[in-house]
């Protein structure tokens, strides 16, 4: 497995793809197809090329170049960090086994189907997103744009090389359906819901890369710890990936919400609306919707599939290795805070290896905390006493424990009555989507932004803010 990547083969890759033509023309017949897809369902704005980095290596340093690229030309490909030696099962009931290079028969149809539901993500968000580069607020947003979709789509190759490579006919098959399911489409919509939610404007797509891409990081984490090495493999150059994806929306908040905190100081109102700011009361309204959509990607708190994938070895949990217990679970048990008939919340003890999708969710609650953190501190710094919070995990629920329920921000069981009046409270109104709609006014000047978002603190790749990262028809 070569750390650097062959970019003069058809598909640029480090998996020695020519050494199995069967496999390579699989992969050059779906190729066409592929670029079909992102010629329809990709970004809208055209542009003469874009600043973006390129997987040159998957080694730890040195692992990207960036030029511009126009980006219906980018080289996908198929990049698997390196093979550890000697590494062996971390959990289940094939703990300290040599990992598998090949699938276990009794394994198949449950590893096919992880590998088509991370799949189906990627292509997902590119089409949620095909349209914001219209309205981008500045140069510098429209190139991260861009790197985002470019990278997903280099995920889905990851996914579809793993179907072609491992899973003969059937796999084939889940690959041509990659591309034939489309978001929000009410024939084939995409699997997971949040992947079927329009990303209309700006701040929803600063939300989508903080809350949703940071789902994402943490199931790609569950599955770089699975026995199945090629999958592993996969993931763990995926995650090197994702982090800029996150790093989007950490800092879009950031940029928001420092832009809001000026106008509130400079007019001394919180009223920042006619001054073409997105008042925080919104922006909180935009946390509750994206954050309590994204806690459905964990599925239902308690799991007999999770703990079977467990058990098999298939998928873990994250930082697996670093767990202090027998990696096995079959004699833990842990506390689940259940909504009770009276409106009240009961906890209920509960085998743990039926509650490793609530184990996920917490370590994920507790990473899209120190999101809020930095928010607050913003706010703070500026002498406003506004603070934003992630709401309670049952508000806003249609998967698991929740679903049915109806739960506010404070984590209060509350009637339909009650839920449908503060609704417009918590959740962003078709008023609120159409006011942020409306300051989507796309800045495509060097060195210009929107009046609703702060400049960046710095540029991509030692670049300046007004670096010409997109070159425009």
């Amino acid at each position: 497995m070569p750390e650097t990547i062959d970019y003069d083969a058809r598909i640029p890759n480090n998996v020695d793809l020519s050494a199995n033509r069967r496999l390579q023309r699989a992969l050059e017949g779906w190729q066409p197809k592929f670029m079909n897809w992102w010629g329809e369902m990709g970004p809208t704005l055209e542009t003469q090329g874009v600043y973006l980095r390129t997987a040159v290596s998957v080694g730890r340093e040195g692992w990207a170049h960036f030029d511009h690229v126009v980006p219906e030309e980018y080289r996908w490909g198929i990049f698997l960090a390196e093979r550890e030696p000697d590494r062996r099962i971390a959990f289940g009931e094939h703990r300290g086994e040599p990992v598998w290079q090949q699938v276990p028969g009794e394994y198949r149809a449950e590893l096919q189907r992880l590998i088509v539901i991370q799949g189906d993500t990627e292509p997902a968000s590119v089409e949620q997103q095909r349209l914001l580069g219209l309205t981008a607020p500045s140069l510098y947003d429209l190139r991260n744009l861009f790197q985002v979709n470019v990278e997903e789509g280099r995920h889905l190759w990851a996914m579809v090389y793993l179907l072609h490579a491992y899973f003969g006919r059937e796999g084939r098959e889940e690959a041509e359906a990659l591309l034939y399911r489309n978001s929000g489409s009410p024939d084939t919509p995409r699997i997971l819901g949040a992947f079927n939610e329009e990303t209309a404007d700006w701040l929803a797509f600063y939300m989508f890369t903080y809350f949703t891409d940071r789902d994402g990081k943490y199931q790609l984490g569950t599955l770089k710890e699975s026995a199945f090495d090629p999958l592993s493999r996969t993931c763990e150059f995926m995650l090197k990936e994702e982090a800029h994806h996150m790093f989007v929306g950490t800092t879009g908040v950031d940029r928001v919400v420092t832009r809001s905190a000026e106008l509130i100081r400079e007019h001394d109102t919180d009223d920042i609306a006619s001054h073409g700011g997105i008042p925080l009361g919104i922006i909180q309204k935009y946390i509750n919707f994206h954050y309590s959509v994204s806690l459905d990607l964990f599925g239902s708190e308690t799991s007999t599939n999770a703990a079977n994938y467990y058990t098999a070895g298939l998928k873990g949990r994250w930082l697996e290795t670093r767990r202090k217990d027998d990696h096995k679970l079959t004699d833990d048990s842990g506390f689940l805070d259940r909504p009770g008939d009276d409106g009240t919340w009961v906890q209920e003890e509960v085998q743990k290896i039926l509650l490793l999708n609530l184990d996920l969710r917490t370590e994920y609650i507790a990473d899209c905390q120190s999101g809020v953190k930095r928010w607050n501190r913003i706010l703070e710094n500026n002498g406003i006493d506004f603070r934003f919070r992630l709401p309670h995990p049952g508000f806003n629920r249609d998967v698991g424990i929740n679903a049915g329920h109806h739960v506010t921000p404070d984590g209060t069981i509350v009637d339909e009555p009650t839920w449908q009046r503060g609704r417009k409270h918590w959740l962003p109104t078709d008023e609120d989507l159409t006011f942020v709609r409306s300051l989507m006014i796309p800045v495509h000047e060097r060195g210009k932004i929107a009046g609703w978002v702060a400049p960046p603190a710095g540029g991509i790749n030692g670049k300046p803010f007004d670096y010409e990262y997109v070159y425009l028809t």
